[in-house]
């Protein structure tokens, strides 16, 4: 989604600019490593799995200056401390083993719902659903290993030394180990009873899509949209609304998370009335053609945008005259004639 900087005029109205050097900073080189995309995919990265993201400002001109680098470290690596004077510093270590500390003036620290001092990990409430999802996914992969054989006991109704008991269970290993397809014939007297569950007992299949539907809800995101295809009827016509829904609860309050840290921590105090840094979600909300026309052309017709700002919507040049509000002739106040009506009724 493209960044967009606004300067807001006395009368509240707002124009985009591009004269903005943390906009430029932001949206063309964070740092000399990363595109505004990497960084950016970095950056969520780290909040949505450890709660906490911590970029590191490098600057000039003193501790107000102007930011001229970005960098996102790795959450895993950083330690918060929260010091008796009430300031904060950040330690983070690196692949090395050595410890880098940083003042609370040098770090761009996002996070989500916590303390105030830390967030929350989504990963580490998520443990338990994670862990089922994993150990479901390693028994699938050894019964699809063994050919889908279980575990089981053998029975003979008579005492056996152990000798004979290792002899006879390398014999019959293959009833529950391997995958090949073979027939093993039981002799003297020996009975075979499986002794565990059976995949369709223990519903591996519905048990793996439910550790599905529990991880999306910990992310927050609509399962149909990391191709959990179960509940089919949602497909269709009402993919845009879970795509409407997905862009109100999950999108659209992280990057409000976003655009509020951008304007507290990387802004100075003189922009904050002034200046805005938010996406635009256009992009991702962007309708087809037939729709984006229509709104378009009633957009121009209520003179609310002119000619020129739907051309450029689609990329098209702007026309002579076409930077003009237009409003549709027959619209007249409420509670008068039209002007035609009028001038009959004067005898002109």
């Amino acid at each position: 989604m493209p960044i967009v900087c606004y300067e807001k005029g006395e009368d509240g109205s707002r124009e985009a600019t591009t004269k903005n050097d943390l906009w430029r900073l932001l949206n063309y080189t964070p740092n000399r490593y990363q595109t505004r995309t990497e960084f950016f995919e970095s950056v969520m990265l780290n909040l949505t799995v450890w709660g906490n993201s911590y970029v590191i400002m490098e600057r000039i001109g003193g501790i107000n200056g102007r930011i001229i680098s970005l960098q996102a470290y790795p959450s895993a690596q950083m330690e918060v401390e929260l010091l008796r004077d009430g300031s904060i510093i950040y330690k983070y270590t690196t692949p090395d083993g050595s410890v880098k500390v940083f003042a609370q003036s040098s770090v761009w620290h996002i996070k989500l719902f916590g303390n105030g001092i830390m967030g929350l990990s989504p990963l580490g409430y998520a443990g338990n659903a994670l862990g089922l999802s994993k150990n479901l996914s390693d028994r699938q992969n050894k019964l699809a290993a063994n050919g889908g054989k279980t575990n089981g006991i053998l029975t003979i109704d008579q005492a056996l030394k152990p000798e004979q008991r290792e002899q006879v269970r390398q014999s019959y290993s293959g009833l529950q180990e391997g995958n090949s397809d073979t027939l093993t014939v039981l002799e003297a007297g020996f009975k075979y009873q499986q002794a565990s569950l059976s995949p369709t007992d223990m519903q591996l299949l519905e048990s793996r899509r439910f550790s599905i539907e529990d991880i999306c809800r910990f992310m927050g995101v609509p399962s149909v949209l990391v191709n959990d295809t179960a509940a089919s009827t949602t497909w269709g016509s009402g993919i845009e609304q879970i795509n409407q829904g997905f862009y109100k609860l999950n999108l659209r309050p992280y990057l409000e998370r976003l655009e509020s840290s951008i304007k507290r921590h990387l802004q100075p105090r003189s922009e904050w009335e002034t200046v805005d840094i938010e996406f635009n979600f256009d992009s991702l909300l962007r309708a087809d053609k037939t729709t984006r026309l229509d709104a378009q052309s009633k957009a121009v017709n209520a003179g609310i945008m002119t000619p020129n700002e739907a051309r450029a919507e689609e990329g098209l040049k702007p026309e002579v005259g076409g930077d003009k509000i237009y409003l549709n002739g027959s619209l007249v106040p409420a509670g008068t004639q039209p002007i035609q009506t009028q001038a009959v009724n004067n005898g002109t």
